[in-house]
C-alpha cells in the first residue's frame, strides 16, 4: 500500500509542480501584490503593506462604477450566446453523421482567427463608416450613422460573436449524448412541442447550459481585447482599468487589487449561479 502511494504521488507531482508554479504562484503574487503600498513616480510599489490599494476602488466612483457594467455585460454577452447557441447545438446533435462533422467543423472555425483579427472585422461593419451604416445609408434609410461602436450594444455584440464558439461545445457535448428517444416517447403521448423543450429536452442539457454559461461568463468579464477596440475609451470595464493601472499608471498594487475584486466578484456569482441551476434542476 506503501509503495503504490509513493507511485501515486510521484505519477501526480509533475502536474502538481506546473499547477502550483503556473497558476497558484501568479495568484499568489497578485495577491501580495495588492497588499502592497502604492509607489511614486516610476516605482511600481512602495516599501511595507496596507489596505491603501482597496480603499482607492472603493471610495473612488470612476472605478467601482465599472464593476457591476464589466458584470452586467459578462451577464448579457453570456444570455445573448446561449440564445444563439443552442439552436445550433441541438440542430448539429439531431444532424445526420454524415452532416455532424461538417457543421461542428464549422463551429470550430472561427477559433482558428485571432481574437485581435475578428474583434477588428466588427469595427469594419459597426463603424460610422462602415459596412452596416454605409448601406443604410445608401439605402436612405438613415440620415446620419447610427452609433453602434464605442458603446454597450457593440461591446456586447462582439464578445458574444467571440465566444459563442465556447458556448455551443459545452452544449453539443450534452446534447449529443442525450437520449433523443424520451423526447420522442413524450411527443408520442401528445406533448406538444414546446412541452417536450421545457420539460424534456432543457432538464436532460441543464449541464451543458451550466458549463457553456460558466466558461463565457468568466471569458467575457476578464476580456480585454474587444472591450478596448469596440469601445475605445468610452466603454470602461474593469479589465481595460487594471490593464491602465498596470501599464500606464504604473501602479501594480492597485491594479492588483482591482483584479481581485473583480475575479472574487466574478467568482461568487459563478458559485450561486450554480447553486442555483443544480438546486432548480436536480
Amino acid at each position: 500500500m506503501t509503495i503504490s502511494r509513493t507511485r501515486s504521488m510521484l505519477l501526480i507531482l509533475p502536474a502538481a509542480i506546473l499547477v502550483f508554479g503556473f497558476i497558484m504562484l501568479p495568484y499568489i503574487s497578485v495577491l501580495v501584490m495588492s497588499f502592497r503600498l502604492p509607489g511614486e513616480g516610476q516605482t511600481p510599489y512602495g516599501e511595507g503593506f496596507g489596505l491603501t490599494a482597496y480603499e482607492s476602488f472603493f471610495s473612488q466612483p470612476y472605478y467601482l462604477d465599472s464593476l457591476p457594467q464589466t458584470l452586467w455585460m459578462g451577464a448579457l454577452t453570456t444570455f445573448l450566446c446561449l440564445v444563439l447557441a443552442y439552436p445550433v447545438a441541438l440542430h448539429i446533435a439531431l444532424a445526420s453523421r454524415r452532416w455532424r462533422g461538417l457543421l461542428y467543423g464549422l463551429v470550430l472555425s472561427p477559433l482558428l482567427v485571432g481574437i485581435v483579427v475578428r474583434s477588428y472585422g466588427w469595427t469594419i461593419l459597426l463603424g460610422n463608416a462602415g459596412v452596416i451604416n454605409t448601406v443604410l445609408r445608401d439605402w436612405g434609410l438613415i440620415s446620419r450613422p447610427i452609433p453602434l461602436m464605442y458603446n454597450d450594444f457593440g461591446v456586447i455584440l462582439a464578445l458574444a460573436h467571440v465566444f459563442l464558439p465556447f458556448m455551443v461545445l459545452p452544449l453539443l457535448s450534452t446534447l449529443s449524448q442525450m437520449d433523443h428517444s424520451v423526447a420522442q416517447a413524450a411527443r408520442s403521448l401528445g406533448a406538444k412541442r414546446f412541452t417536450v423543450f421545457r420539460r424534456v429536452t432543457l432538464p436532460m442539457s441543464m449541464p451543458g447550459i451550466q458549463s457553456g454559461c460558466i466558461l463565457v461568463f468568466v471569458l467575457a468579464v476578464s476580456s480585454y481585447v474587444t472591450p478596448a477596440l469596440i469601445g475605445g475609451m468610452r466603454v470602461k470595464t474593469t479589465t481595460i482599468l487594471v490593464v491602465d493601472a498596470l501599464l500606464d499608471q504604473y501602479q501594480w498594487p492597485f491594479g492588483a487589487a482591482m483584479a481581485l475584486v473583480l475575479a472574487v466578484s466574478a467568482g461568487i456569482i459563478v458559485l450561486i449561479f450554480s447553486r442555483l441551476t443544480r438546486m432548480k434542476w436536480k
